[in-house]
């Protein structure tokens, strides 16, 4: 494929934006994916080579966190090893769970999840003087083995509900909640690029220019987040939820 004008007009804009989003509160492929699907490439090409530049962007995310000293690098390592063993979990459990069940499942939570967002203003204050370290460290691994089990099944929005799990039920503040998703995140985004890139379902010159985009549009994003914190974050994890629930309402309808 030779790179044209629409490449620099959709894709590259639209990586920048999902960039951001995903930098402050997840859900950045509802927009990137579909950017690359307009650009023209076959599903699995489009998936492969938004994993490219989704991971260069997360990569970014990841390190700017670490050096705020947002990830607790214990909690990483377990959460992490949970979380893929959840997401190779739920993509053998894809094979029987039919996706229209899930679908309708996830419609049904994702206003109660609005709601409690928009009804809670301490949602990301940390709170953890109540728990004991043990009982921190044991609902940071279910929590990212439950959602690494949807991950697997499904997927969209993975990063948002990692991010709303940690701060609600491991009572993280919404930074280390952040830093903690990212290394999540950029674990299972290598581990999945590396299946793409196998299968060669990468176009890697297309990937590493958008990939740029996303990392500047992570660093705006990392900068943003940095800045106004948990009241940034609740817009953008808003704006993910209402994304998320109109794509879900129009696959049922088209």
């Amino acid at each position: 494929m030779v790179l044209d004008i629409y490449f620099f007009i959709i894709v590259c804009p639209l990586v920048f934006l999902a960039g951001f989003i995903d930098a402050v509160g997840g859900g950045g492929g509802f927009i990137s994916l579909p950017a690359y699907l307009l650009s023209g490439l076959p599903p699995h090409t489009a998936l492969g080579t938004n994993k490219l530049s989704s991971t260069m962007g997360t990569f970014l995310a990841t390190l700017r966190y670490a050096k705020l000293g947002y990830i607790r690098y214990k909690d990483a390592a377990v959460a992490v090893i949970f979380a893929v063993s959840g997401s190779y979990l739920g993509a053998k459990l894809a094979l029987w769970i039919p996706d229209t069940q899930l679908k309708i499942a996830i419609m049904i939570i994702l206003p109660i999840t609005a709601i409690y967002l928009l009804k809670y203003r301490k949602v990301g204050e940390p709170d953890q003087s109540k728990y004991s370290r043990l009982y921190v460290l044991s609902t940071c691994a279910l929590i990212a083995f439950s959602v690494g089990i949807y991950d697997g099944l499904y997927g969209p929005g993975t990063g948002t509900f990692l991010l709303l799990g940690f701060c609600v039920f491991a009572k993280y503040s919404v930074q280390n909640a952040n830093g903690l998703t990212k290394a999540i995140n950029l674990t299972t985004n290598i581990a999945a690029l590396s299946v793409f890139l196998s299968h060669g379902s990468v176009i890697i010159y297309m990937g590493f220019i958008a990939g740029l985009f996303n990392i500047a549009g992570n660093y705006v994003g990392c900068s943003f987040f940095v800045r106004k914190g948990m009241k940034g974050t609740k817009l953008i994890m808003l704006l993910v939820i209402v994304l998320f629930e109109a794509k879900l309402c129009w696959d049922f309808i088209s």
